[in-house]
């Protein structure tokens, strides 16, 4: 079989993850697991394996020392199709077209059984050749990264427990694109240094309840409709925070002017530069602002019943430098009602910031240049999404997220949407950065 048919079969098996654990089809698990170790024998031969918090798999590669290990991450639940219409059976990993417009329909083609499949990939084609790592090298493929992460947080306090101290963990995260900076032309790796927190806050409020017949002056769900009208109005305010400095700084020797100076000299343009990102749509104005946003509502039971109580769901994303202190007096002070009360569901602060030089971040700026294109320029990135990652940076200060496709605006926007896809030609060579990873 090719690695491309390999990648297919295990793009068909639908590992979903879902919140409700319960709703879970475990046995698909138990499918992928066997049809990976049918598929790459000598990983499965030569690799220690063990099964975590049930269907998580940690793998260790035996290396010329222990010392300073590499740990690569990936997952291998994907989100649900429900309800969506794609182009093909969203298990189906349909390729279409032809030469480098050849691409696979799947979901999780991208996120991110891409990744971990090119992990093996790469392992699997190093054992053939007898290779031997430097260091030790573990895999990590949890099960519910999509959910609850409590499968990569089994497998990071099991490191930890062991007193294994990575050199390296890599995970999933910005990858090779291009128009991502005002300005800047070449194609750019967006490598997460840190990533932001994530929170859900519920706004509540209460009443008597009735009839709806004979409703109050401000029921509980006209005041809770108020208080969401008020956040929206009054959203965070803007900051570069750390990593986006970096960000901007890389990047200013790539950009023209006015451009250039702007980014190089952000103690003195930030205001600038932050007002600009707000407006330039919704990926860069997460990068200069803690967000909120209400995802879901909760109300009456009937039709013609008063709401006793009316909910609020809040997805809250925190910049580097907020807190969830910080974040509930804003939204206490946004929404200005003390009828309504604001509950913390649950909530994880933003990750420590690794840094953007020294030995690790060279071994994978210079694995990208050597294998997704010497005109590629590797920035440090604030990832605006949660990953596996977060449970590993108590292990180490160098965790980043980076999976190493080329992709376009379109295939990006459809990850967790319809019609998920990557390019085959663009997957082949995320195959050669880890296999170089690997060897350095």
């Amino acid at each position: 079989m090719t690695p491309v048919e390999r990648f297919r079969e295990l793009l068909r098996i639908p590992t979903v993850s879902r919140a409700d654990p319960s709703e879970v089809d475990d046995a698909r698990f138990d499918e992928f697991h066997a049809a990976l170790e049918r598929l790459y024998p000598l990983t499965h031969a030569r690799l220690d394996r063990e099964v975590v918090a049930g269907h998580s798999l940690l793998y260790r590669w035996v290396g010329e020392t222990t010392d300073e290990p590499l740990v690569l991450l990936a997952h291998q639940d994907v989100v649900p199709v429900d309800g969506q219409a794609w182009r093909h059976a969203p298990f189906d990993a349909v390729v279409e077209g032809e030469g480098a417009e050849e691409v696979i329909y799947a979901r999780g083609a991208i996120d991110d059984k891409g990744a971990l499949v090119a992990i093996l990939e790469a392992v699997e084609e190093a054992l053939a050749e007898g290779v031997t790592p430097r260091t030790d090298v573990w895999l990590a493929f949890g099960h519910d990264e999509e959910t609850h992460g409590s499968g990569a947080r089994a497998i990071a306090a099991l490191l930890a427990e062991r007193g294994i101290r990575p050199a390296l963990v890599l995970d999933e995260g910005g990858a090779v694109v291009e128009g991502a900076l005002p300005g800047v032309a070449a194609p750019t790796a967006m490598i997460g240094v840190a990533e932001r927190g994530v929170a859900t806050f519920d706004l509540v409020t209460r009443e008597a309840g009735g009839h709806a017949s004979t409703p109050p002056r401000l029921p509980a769900t006209a005041r809770l409709a108020r208080a969401i009208d008020r956040l929206r109005r009054r959203p965070f305010p803007l900051r570069l925070a750390d990593p986006v400095r970096a960000m901007l700084g890389t990047a200013a020797a790539h950009a023209g002017e006015p451009l250039r100076t702007l980014f190089r000299r952000t103690s003195l343009s930030a205001p600038v530069v932050t007002a600009a990102f707000s407006l330039l749509g919704p990926e860069t104005n997460a990068l200069v602002r803690t967000t909120a946003v209400v995802t879901r509502l909760e109300g009456a039971a009937g039709e013609n019943v008063l709401a006793t109580t009316a909910r609020a769901s809040v997805n809250v994303r925190l910049l580097p430098g907020d807190t969830l202190s910080d974040v509930a007096i804003h939204l206490r002070r946004a929404v200005a009602d003390p009828l309504v009360d604001l509950e913390l569901r649950q909530g994880g602060e933003a990750s420590p910031v690794s840094p953007w030089h020294g030995d690790e971040w060279r071994r994978v700026a210079s694995a990208v240049v050597a294998t997704l294109g010497d005109d590629v320029v590797p920035l440090p990135y604030l990832q605006l999404g949660a990953s596996d990652s977060r449970f590993y940076t108590g292990l180490t200060a160098n965790v980043y997220r980076f999976a190493p496709f080329h992709l376009t605006r379109a295939e990006r926007d459809a990850l967790h949407a319809p019609d998920e896809r990557i390019r085959v030609d663009s997957w082949l060579r995320g195959i050669r950065f880890y296999r170089a990873l690997l060897e350095s």
